[in-house]
């Protein structure tokens, strides 16, 4: 059977490279979000975190928060496939892949923005620090909504 994307697959080959491109997407966020979470586990081991007050503890804590649910959302995929390898629904396993990446993908967004936000909360002050943040989450909206959907076949 072929799809009308003009390309000459059955329905199962073309689940298994949409797998396969999830995987690769996986691949990649993955080491992002390994470096975001590692960089802010080593935070509370400097000594200047005694001089954070509490609202940037709050910020930090809640990064952290967020640090563990993208890396949860990013494995979720695995975990989903691993469950359901042999059964045949290989369909299933590209939807929640597919659910999961884009929960994962917001994620690491907020993540770059919390991050840049607090950078500057601690090393400049609270105005530019949201400023820079501000700023930060427009583009992050463009590049990773907008963007995509301006090129959206679908639309």
């Amino acid at each position: 059977m072929s799809t009308n994307d003009g390309r000459d697959e059955t329905d199962q080959e073309r689940m298994d490279r949409k797998w396969q491109d999830q995987l690769q997407e996986l691949r990649v966020m993955q080491t992002g979000v390994q470096l975001l979470a590692g960089f802010l586990l080593t935070l509370p081991f400097q000594g200047a975190f005694a001089d954070l007050d509490d609202v940037q503890v709050g910020m930090y804590l809640a990064l952290v928060c967020l640090a563990a649910v993208t890396t949860l959302c990013v494995v979720t995929p695995v975990s989903v496939h691993r469950r359901l390898s042999g059964e045949h629904a290989k369909e299933r396993v590209v939807a929640a892949g597919q659910k999961a990446l884009t929960l994962a993908l917001g994620g690491v967004s907020l993540l770059v923005v919390g991050i840049v936000t607090f950078i500057f909360d601690v090393v400049v002050d609270r105005v530019v620090a949201l400023a820079v943040g501000g700023t930060t989450l427009a583009l992050a909206v463009l590049l990773v909504a907008l963007v995509p959907e301006s090129l959206s076949r679908d639309r």
